[in-house]
């Protein structure tokens, strides 16, 4: 089974992180919670969810893991402000291997510089700021475009979770 790399700190979209895990754990994925400071524990913005981050994104390499994703809410906008963060994500998608990338997840990966000439989706407010990243928007509940899975907002957490899954199981 793989072992996935949840990229995560403070406000992230709590049914971002907790569905998209319970899935993932029940088919027998890993989860590694990687962020800011190792020990930490951050807090979803709706229901506080609690999630105590297991490695230092400083400290992890995209060898480390088989996959990556990537939570929304406001978390992806203070993670893009972290060199290693940015360097961490920007690395994994140039990998090959899978991003699961929700809501406000793109802000990371605009950050990163790496997504002109990709398709994706994301949240209404972050459309234009894909765009001008270099990549088309496609307004649709998820997104594959080879190792990049994506998809708008919590509402479309089912195909989201359906299509990580079956990229897993590639």
């Amino acid at each position: 089974m793989s072992k996935i790399a949840v990229i995560i700190t403070d406000m992230f979209e709590d049914s971002e992180y907790t569905e998209p895990a319970e899935k993932f754990k029940a088919a027998g994925h890993e989860l590694v919670h990687v962020g800011l400071e190792a020990g930490e524990k951050v807090i979803g913005k709706k229901q506080q969810t609690p999630v105590t981050v297991d490695k230092r994104v400083g400290e992890v390499s995209v060898d480390d893991f088989d996959a990556l994703l990537i939570p929304g809410g406001y978390s992806p906008d203070k993670l893009r402000v972290d060199g290693d963060a940015v360097r961490f994500a920007g690395e994994f998608v140039k990998s090959g291997k899978p991003v699961f990338s929700i809501c406000h997840a793109p802000q990371l990966l605009i950050t990163a510089d790496i997504l002109r000439g990709r398709k994706l989706t994301g949240y209404t407010s972050i459309v234009q700021d894909i765009k001008n990243a270099g990549a088309e928007f496609v307004d649709q509940e998820v997104v594959v475009d080879g190792n990049l899975i994506s998809s708008r907002n919590p509402g479309d957490l089912p195909a989201f979770i359906k299509a990580s899954l079956e990229k897993l199981a590639d």
